[in-house]
């Protein structure tokens, strides 16, 4: 097929309404690098190679997980989860490490560490807070040598903090109780008939809070509950923690899970979650409807302040007091210390799905995509509230907002004031009513945490272990067919610098796309030669131009 010619236009025969429909110069950049996979919006930064002492300034992918803002780097994102879930969802074999055993040095270190430890609480006793300060310093030069040769967790303070109220553990009477197994030291499922080993497929969602409408919009919203759907989203990532204590109690061994936590249509939570092993359905819908979460949090159904009439900051007291008598109001601490019973209460819906998946069978790609659809969208987008969202589902979404500026996120939030409370960390700057958390803004719907949960033993890698493991491939790759990248191994090591916009030598953004570009199609040239060289030409196509290049 020939290919098109193309069209002149001559600009001086145009209209004015026909040159503004021109595609801008910049556009098409941006057009060509989305074709490519290339970041859109690159940093620009300054490399430096300590070698040659080469210095350049090179684009820097931006590093975003959201489409609406870079989409190359959204996808590529998206597709290293895809790797990660991939990885660990069917595994044979325990991926777990285990921990190297303690040197002499580490040993040493520390029994010298419990000596100042011991020294310090006598001094402490005495008041001779110069010889507690000397101490603290030692204790200080010691963790970076503890840490320098490898130790990891936490190393006791030497003040340590006051230990929080404990409270009561035994279940509610309204929660069906759960068997408590042993919990056995594996990962992976078991094997059925000597050959198949299935995984599971969970998705949990949340209550209802009153009927909805094919496009999640409440039907009456004076008699939905906005108030418990809410808190309900704020504290969904605390209800899931307590899902898999229960289930990996229950069953009796350690559940590894990759899981993504996406809104419906109405603005609520819910999960879908890659379990390796198979759980039967009954024990996980057992599990699930026995869970809840208690928020131990003082009361806050009712405001005590509104923006008329708003707590004032007082210099000399150092806290919040009310506007009218003066009165420090209490502390987070002292608002707690009488509590009762839980401020709210947080359980899953009876919609529970279940679904036993093989290993390597095109059903198991197909949910690794569903896993990881949305996440290259914000949770507002999800929900459907994009342009084409109806005037229902916009007014649904900000009388959820409404409750969600008014409900508390944490300890440390300033919605507390309206309640009458101080909250953690209170300070002059602090504005009531004002909190910054994600959990307040309308294209978040309460659901401030991480998108996606990753359990600690899923494949024993980060996301950067993973991006690495594609490097390390397609370097091998290329040095099996002996050609040499543009950028050698041999080159560097770099130091690196952030550009300020008012430097001389930072090129314009088109440029920097124009030359991030230049690289990816030199990248791709080099890894498909690498390719026909490792593979062989393709059957039936000896005479290509492909492999008269490779040739």
């Amino acid at each position: 097929m020939a290919a098109t010619e193309p069209v002149s236009l001559d600009a001086a025969r145009l209209t004015r309404a026909q040159r503004a429909a021109l595609p801008l110069s910049a556009e098409v950049v941006q057009a060509i690098a989305e074709q490519h996979g290339v970041c859109t919006r690159p940093l620009a930064m300054r490399r430096i190679d300590t070698t040659t002492g080469r210095v350049e300034i090179v684009p820097v992918p931006c590093g975003s997980t959201r489409e609406d803002q870079c989409r190359p780097c959204a996808e590529k994102a998206r597709r290293l989860r895809m790797a990660q879930c991939r990885q660990g969802w069917h595994l044979e074999t325990e991926p777990v490490i285990q921990r190297a055993t303690p040197s002499d040095d580490h040993q040493a270190l520390m029994a010298t560490r419990a000596d100042l430890t011991a020294a310090y609480a006598e001094c402490r006793v005495r008041g001779d807070e110069a010889s507690c300060e000397q101490i603290a310093d030692s204790v200080t030069e010691l963790d970076t040598e503890l840490r320098a040769l490898g130790v990891r967790g936490r190393l006791t303070p030497l003040d340590p903090p006051p230990k929080p109220v404990k409270r009561s553990t035994r279940r509610r009477q309204d929660a069906p109780d759960l068997p408590r197994r042993p919990v056995e030291r594996r990962t992976v499922g078991r094997v059925f008939v000597g050959r198949y080993r299935p995984s599971t497929f969970l998705t949990l969602t949340l209550d209802t809070y009153g009927k909805v409408d094919a496009d999640g919009a409440a039907v009456d919203p004076d008699r939905y509950d906005y108030r418990r759907a809410a808190r309900d989203a704020i504290h969904f990532p605390a209800l899931l923690d307590r899902f898999w204590q229960n289930t990996r109690r229950c069953v009796g061994w350690e559940v590894q899970y990759f899981g993504t936590v996406e809104p419906q249509k109405r603005g609520a939570p819910h999960f879908h979650a890659a379990i390796r092993g198979a759980i039967p359905r009954a024990e996980l819908r057992a599990i699930t409807a026995a869970t809840y979460h208690q928020v131990w949090w003082p009361n806050h159904d009712q405001l005590v302040y509104s923006d008329g009439r708003l707590p004032v900051w007082d210099a000399r007291a150092k806290a919040f007091t009310d506007p009218d008598t003066g009165t420090p109001l209490p502390t987070w601490e002292q608002a707690c210390e009488e509590l009762t019973e839980p401020a709210h209460v947080v359980r899953f819906g009876a919609q529970v799905h279940v679904k036993g998946i093989l290993g390597g069978t095109e059903e198991a790609g197909r949910h690794i995509g569903y896993l990881t659809k949305y996440l290259t969208k914000s949770v507002g987008q999800a929900a459907g509230l994009g342009e084409h969202a109806s005037d229902a589902q916009r007014e649904h979404a900000h009388r959820l907002h409404a409750e969600l500026a008014t409900t508390p996120c944490s300890p440390r939030c300033a919605v507390w004031l309206l309640y009458g409370i101080q909250p953690h960390g209170a300070r002059p700057s602090t504005t009531p009513g004002r909190c910054k958390g994600k959990a307040h803004q309308l294209e978040h719907l309460g659901i401030a945490g991480r998108r996606v949960l990753v359990s600690r033993k899923w494949s024993n890698k980060t996301l950067q272990d993973h991006q690495a493991e594609r490097t390390e491939f397609v370097r091998q790759l290329l040095q099996q067919a002996g050609i040499q990248p543009a950028q050698g191994i041999e080159d560097g090591p770099y130091l690196w610098e952030r550009t300020a916009p008012t430097d001389p030598d930072i090129p314009l953004r088109p440029l920097l796309l124009l030359h991030a570009i230049a690289e990816r199609q030199r990248w791709k040239a080099e890894y498909t030669a690498a390719q026909l060289a490792a593979n062989g030409p393709p059957p039936d196509q000896d005479h290509s131009a492909t492999n008269d290049q490779a040739a």
